[in-house]
C-alpha cells in the first residue's frame, strides 16, 4: 500500500486516511456498514465509506424539510445566499488541486482534463448560479374580470430535492444538481455513485467551513438499489434531479410519479458526429479527443457514432485512428496522460464485449480492442469502422473509448442514419457550408447541436435531451424552472 500511495499529496492522503460517513444537517455521521472505494487504475483501496440504508435516508430528507420549512436558507435574502455560492466557489477555487487529485485517483481521470473540465467547470458553474439568485422574478397580469383587480405571480423554490449523480463526472455533476436548487432557496439530499463518492464528501468540509446552515446539503452514501431507491420514491422529497442511464432513469420515474414529483431525468446517449465532404480533418480529429476518447469514452454526451461522407471516409479514419495510437494513457496523476481507465472490473469488461460483439457483427477493428496494462480497468482508444446501423454497436450506448464509424452518400442519407436511434442527447456537424449546418441542425433530433466541434459546455447553455436521453435541462436559466413553483396571487381593490 505504501508504494501505491507514493505520489500522493500530503492533504489527500491524509483525506484518504479518514473513513467517512454521511453529511447529514451539518455532521458527518458514521454506520457500522462500511464499503472500500477502489483505485482503479491498480485496483487498491483508497478508503472505507458508510453504506447507508433507507433509514439513512429518512434521517437525511428530515433534515433537508427542516432546513427549508423552519430553518435560515429559504428564508435568507437571495444576496446573502448568492454570497454563500460564491463563498464556496472561491474555497473550491482554493483546494483545486487537491480536489482533482481525489477526483482522478477515485474516479480514473486524467488529471489535467478533470482540472480544466470538472473541477473548473464546477467553479465557474458555482458562481453563475449565485448570480441568478437576487434575479428571480415573478410578474404582473393584466386581467378581464369585471371591477378592480390586481394580480401577479411569485417564484418560489419547490422544497427538498432528491438529486442522484453518476460515477463518470463526480464532482461535476454534483454541483450541476446543487447549484441551481440551492440558488432559488431548495435544500438537497444528493446521492454519490456508490464507486466514486470521494470529492463530493471533501464539498461538504467546503460547506461546513463556509458556514452552511445545516440541512441545507446532505449526503447519503451507498447502493443505488437501496438509498437510491429510498431516495426518489420518498414522499418528503419535492423533486427529483436524476442524471444515470436510461433503464434506471425510466425506473426513477415511475418511482418518483407515485408521490405525483416532477423529475429531471439526464439519461445515455449515443450521440452522432455527422462529417461532410468539405468538413475540416483537425476538427473531427479534435472532437474525438474532447468527446468519445476523453474521459474514457465514460461520457453520456460522447460522439460516439461517427458518420463520415464516403468521399473522405478513407483519410478521415485514417487521422483519427493516427491521433488514437498516440494517445498517452497512464498514470492519472500525470499532466502528460490523456486517458485513465475505466471505472471498475465489470465496465471494462462491458466495453471490452461490445468490442467483441461489434467485430463479430462484422465491423473492422482498425486500432486497440486491447487491454494493455494490469492490475487496473485499462482499455485502449478504439475504432470499429465499416459499421452499419444495423449492428449493435452503433445501437446501444458502449460508455467506453470505442468509436464506431459508418460511411453515407448525401446529406439526406446522413441525416437519416443519424437520426435512427433511440437516443436524442447530442450531436455534430462538421462543415464548413453555414447553410448546410443550420439546415442539418434543424433536421437533427438532439437535445444539443454542436458545429465543427463536440461537447462544450457552458453554464449558461441549457443541456439535456429527448427520446430516450430524458427530459428537463440542466445548466443555463431554463433549469432554474426546475426549482420553482409559480403561485398565483389576486387581490380585489
Amino acid at each position: 500500500m505504501t508504494d501505491l500511495r507514493k505520489g500522493f499529496s500530503a492533504p489527500v492522503e491524509a483525506f484518504l486516511a479518514d473513513t467517512h460517513g454521511h453529511f447529514i444537517d451539518g455532521e458527518f455521521l458514521a454506520d457500522n456498514v462500511t464499503t472500500s472505494i477502489k483505485n482503479p487504475c491498480d485496483e487498491s483501496i483508497l478508503c472505507n465509506v458508510s453504506e447507508g440504508s433507507s433509514q439513512t435516508v429518512d434521517i437525511a430528507i428530515r433534515a433537508a424539510r427542516r432546513a427549508f420549512s423552519t430553518g435560515e436558507w429559504s428564508r435568507w435574502t437571495p444576496a446573502k445566499r448568492q454570497n454563500v455560492l460564491w463563498r464556496l466557489a472561491d474555497l473550491v477555487e482554493r483546494d483545486r488541486d487537491i480536489l482533482a487529485e481525489i477526483e482522478a485517483l477515485n474516479a480514473g481521470k486524467a488529471i489535467s482534463g478533470c482540472k480544466a473540465v470538472d473541477i473548473d467547470g464546477a467553479i465557474d458553474l458555482l458562481r453563475y448560479m449565485a448570480g441568478w439568485a437576487t434575479k428571480i422574478e415573478g410578474s404582473t397580469k393584466s386581467v378581464s374580470i369585471p371591477g378592480e383587480h390586481f394580480a401577479y405571480t411569485l417564484k418560489e423554490p419547490i422544497g427538498v430535492v432528491g438529486a442522484v449523480v453518476p460515477w463518470n463526472w463526480p464532482f461535476n455533476m454534483a454541483i450541476w444538481k446543487l447549484a441551481a436548487p440551492l440558488a432559488v432557496g431548495c435544500t438537497v439530499v444528493l446521492k454519490p455513485a456508490q464507486l466514486t463518492p470521494l470529492s463530493i464528501l471533501y464539498f461538504a468540509r467546503l460547506c461546513q467551513e463556509v458556514g452552511l446552515p445545516p440541512g441545507v446539503i446532505n449526503i447519503v452514501l451507498g447502493r443505488g438499489s437501496d438509498v437510491g431507491e429510498a431516495l426518489v420514491s420518498h414522499a418528503g422529497v419535492d423533486k427529483i434531479s436524476f442524471t444515470g442511464s436510461t433503464p434506471i432513469g425510466i425506473n426513477v420515474g415511475l418511482s418518483a410519479s407515485r408521490n405525483i414529483n416532477p423529475v429531471t431525468l439526464e439519461l445515455g446517449g449515443k450521440s452522432p458526429m455527422l462529417v461532410f465532404e468539405d468538413a475540416e480533418i483537425d476538427a473531427v480529429v479534435e472532437a474525438t479527443q474532447q468527446s468519445v476518447f476523453f474521459n474514457t469514452g465514460q461520457v453520456c454526451s460522447a460522439g460516439s457514432r461517427l458518420y463520415v461522407h464516403r468521399a473522405v471516409h478513407s483519410k478521415m479514419v485514417s487521422a483519427i485512428v493516427e491521433r488514437a495510437t498516440a494517445m498517452k494513457v497512464g498514470d492519472v496523476l500525470s499532466d502528460k496522460t490523456e486517458m485513465g481507465p475505466a471505472i471498475s472490473k465489470s465496465q471494462r469488461d462491458s466495453v471490452n464485449d461490445y468490442i467483441e460483439l461489434g467485430i463479430s457483427e462484422g465491423a473492422d477493428l482498425v486500432c486497440g480492442g486491447v487491454n494493455h496494462q494490469s492490475p487496473g480497468y485499462w482499455l485502449t482508444p478504439t475504432i470499429l469502422d465499416n459499421c452499419n446501423n444495423e449492428m449493435r454497436v452503433v445501437q446501444e450506448e458502449i460508455f467506453g473509448p470505442v468509436l464506431v464509424v459508418i460511411p453515407f452518400d448525401s446529406e439526406e442519407h446522413g441525416i437519416a442514419l443519424a437520426n435512427d436511434n433511440p437516443f436524442g442527447l447530442a450531436a455534430s456537424v462538421f462543415t464548413r457550408d453555414i447553410s448546410r449546418a443550420t439546415r442539418v441542425t434543424r433536421c437533427l433530433e438532439a437535445g444539443t447541436v454542436w458545429i465543427n466541434t463536440h461537447d462544450l459546455i457552458d453554464a449558461n447553455t441549457p443541456f439535456g435531451g429527448v427520446k430516450q436521453s430524458g427530459f428537463g435541462k440542466d445548466l443555463g436559466p431554463e433549469q432554474l424552472s426546475h426549482f420553482l413553483n409559480t403561485k398565483s396571487v389576486w387581490c380585489q381593490l
